[in-house]
């Protein structure tokens, strides 16, 4: 297939071909524009495995939560996405995802998994109980150059408000918070897969909490959708301020808890991840 000038690299990442004897399966590829130090950026195969949901023709309602578990690493080429609707009711959907690749010896490997509801909303009371943090306006805050040489870190434009890389790796972090404005780059309008993408933008909390670049990587990631198909599209392509934070780190493994707004203060999307790091 031939990709447009026009583009966007997300839009290219997401492009799956269905299988159209068989429901619900999908073929893709990774992309070079989202890769990462030994595969894809985790946030794109989370926007990939979602977007095979929405492309299901038995879809009921818009995402309500996804959780991706990372079982291997994904490597380059070709892979094929299994997205099944194992429950409908009323009101929601749950689903279970697969993505495989070729294994050693030539047979499907299945190298992540995944489970997605998805819910018709209605309109009840509402509260936001988690108001966002005040900041400095965006214009006000200088885009971080990519912390590493990743090809994916060149997909967003951060701008850090707190909690930024450290500049010396000397073991005297003191907090894992870390406050930012971010949105794709080149910009492009908000959908649920670019949800699900930018909660996996941060970098490890062992990195700030310790001063230390140590190798880490995601385990799972859970990220609860609170908006829907409407308010994304009211967001725009505009930033978004993303806030992360660790509760705790211990024996290899740590803890992410991440909130994500809108320019006009409306809560989007939280995310729950478990992080391996290794000393």
């Amino acid at each position: 297939m031939t990709t447009q000038a026009s583009t966007h690299p997300l839009d290219d990442a997401l492009v799956l071909q269905a299988q159209e004897q068989t429901p619900g399966i999908f073929h893709g590829r990774t992309t070079p524009a989202y890769w990462n130090m030994v595969g894809p950026f985790g946030g794109v195969t989370a926007a990939v495995l979602l977007q095979a949901v929405l492309d299901h023709p038995q879809l009921l309602g818009e995402p309500l939560s996804l959780t991706v578990n990372f079982a291997a690493a994904v490597t380059e080429g070709a892979f094929t996405i299994k997205a099944t609707p194992v429950r409908t009711n009323r009101s929601t959907q749950h689903w279970i995802i697969t993505l495989e690749q070729p294994g050693a010896n030539g047979e499907p490997a299945i190298a992540t998994t995944a489970t997605a509801v998805t819910a018709v909303r209605r309109e009840t009371w509402s509260v936001t109980d988690s108001p966002m943090p005040q900041a400095p306006a965006v214009e006000l805050c200088e885009r971080a150059a990519p912390a590493f040489r990743s090809e994916w870190l060149s997909r967003y434009e951060m701008r850090p408000v707190s909690g930024n890389l450290p500049t010396v790796w000397d073991d005297s972090g003191d907090t894992s918070l870390s406050q930012l404005w971010v949105r794709d780059a080149p910009a492009r309008p908000l959908d649920f897969p670019a949800l699900a993408a930018v909660s996996d933008v941060f970098y490890p909390r062992m990195w700030l909490r310790r001063a230390r670049q140590v190798p880490a990587g995601t385990v799972s990631i859970t990220t609860y959708f609170h908006a829907n198909s409407a308010q994304l599209a009211q967001s725009g392509s505009g930033y978004l301020f993303a806030q992360a934070r660790a509760q705790e780190l211990r024996n290899g493994f740590c803890d992410q808890t991440a909130q994500l707004w809108n320019a006009d203060g409306l809560m989007l999307a939280t995310s729950s991840q478990i992080v391996y790091y290794k000393e």
